[in-house]
């Protein structure tokens, strides 16, 4: 009998890896779905799992991911065999990159993997849409899971668009500003400084000031830019590291006014997809590591990962989200009231509407006072150009006079 590594969770949800035997991947795999399993992966011992394209992990685009879904889901309800579904859809994809990872889902497909396990081994597809396809899998609802999932990303998609919108024109009202005042700064005013010094005027002190300040940004403007662009790539770099993106986090969580909107949009994004996996049937435990997964915070990931600790020891849900300290109070009493009447999946979903709501109007009404405060330090800024440069201007004609 062959040796294969098995990757499964039990029936409370908590997954494990193991070495087995037996005469066949499929006969392995149907053994231990008997005893109540539910089967990840199977793999001959030894056997890598491999990556469909050489160069790293991919990018995933999630719209174009989401049209393929939906195209999916209408075949499938046409009823088309899924093998026949993806051979229809490899070569008719609105993203090319997509196509090569969607042939080898199909080319798994016919040696006889899973559909959610072909999708796994791209190791480019979210973990929530793999897990939730192999509850669709389990259940015999796979139209029913593709239909949430695709109702899921389409609000997730929404949400973070409207967000980007928001933020467009203060990152563009910025941009400008910040270009004006180094026009200022290294062209106007050293322009106007050779100009009184060929004139020896006696200058004013904030006259003097504003010229110095130019002169010396124009000299050294390469220096700065070169420190500043060191400066960028020095960041990325070091932000890479675990303990340097927690920090970052902490940084984001300590910001006043934005720390509050960013911990309410990663709690509703958590809502949002552990509810979408409750509903699909995926056991708690599970569901809690899988839409932690889903979250881009290092920091909520950590304290998520004692919180799961805490469920699989029998603890209730809004217990462990509480020994965070990170979850609003709120959404913590919301979901121990959607414990206690037995509907929790709703109330997730719930408390991701209202938290989501909440950042719009937040982001809105914030802002909104950003947007005046850029202009008026616009125009605080040039007009105390404009006096330092005219100044001497004024004096030298008064002095004509």
């Amino acid at each position: 009998m062959a040796e294969f590594t098995l990757k499964y969770a039990d029936a409370r949800g908590e997954i494990h890896s193991k070495v087995a035997e037996g005469t066949s991947e499929q006969e392995l795999r149907d053994r231990l779905t008997q005893q109540g399993f539910l089967i990840y992966s199977v793999r001959p011992r030894g056997q890598m799992a491999k990556l469909s394209l050489p160069g790293g992990k991919k990018k995933l685009n999630l719209e174009k991911f989401l049209i393929f879904n939906q195209q999916f889901l209408t075949l499938i309800r046409a009823g088309l065999p899924i093998l026949k579904s993806l051979d229809l859809l490899a070569d008719r994809l609105t993203d090319p990159k997509l196509g090569p990872y969607i042939k080898n889902v199909r080319d798994e497909v016919r040696k006889g993997t899973l559909l959610s396990e072909a999708f796994e081994q791209q190791r480019i597809f979210p973990a929530i849409y793999v897990t939730s396809v192999l509850a669709g899998e389990k259940s015999g609802s796979l139209t029913e899971v593709l239909e949430r999932y695709i109702t899921y990303q389409r609000m997730a998609l929404a949400i973070r668009k409207k967000i980007l919108l928001s933020l467009l024109y203060p990152a563009v009202l910025t941009v400008l500003v910040f270009v004006l005042v180094i026009f200022l700064i290294t062209y106007v005013v050293p322009n106007f400084a050779e100009l009184y010094t060929s004139m020896s005027a006696k200058l004013p002190s904030i006259t003097l000031l504003l010229i110095a300040l130019g002169t010396t940004a124009r000299s050294y403007i390469l220096v700065f830019a070169g420190v500043l662009i060191a400066a960028i790539v020095g960041f990325r770099i070091w932000s890479r590291g675990d303990a340097a993106r927690i920090k970052i986090d902490s940084v984001k969580l300590r910001m006043p006014v934005f720390g509050n909107i960013w911990i309410k949009y990663q709690v509703a994004q958590f809502s949002r997809v552990l509810g979408t996996l409750l509903i699909g049937g995926i056991p708690l435990v599970q569901a809690l590591g899988t839409a932690s997964d889903s979250l881009g915070t290092k920091l909520l990931k950590r304290a998520l990962e004692t919180a799961v600790r805490m469920v699989k020891e029998g603890q209730a849900l809004s217990s462990a989200l509480k020994s965070t300290k990170i979850f609003p109070n709120l959404s913590i009493d919301m979901i121990e009231v959607g414990e206690s009447t037995g509907a929790l999946p709703a109330m997730l979903n719930s408390v991701a509407e209202f938290y989501e709501d909440d950042v719009a109007t937040q982001m809105a009404a914030t802002l909104a006072l950003i947007e005046p405060a850029i202009m008026i330090f616009m125009g605080i800024f040039v007009a105390f150009v404009l006096i330092a440069l005219y100044l001497p201007i004024f004096s030298l004609g008064d002095s004509l006079q």
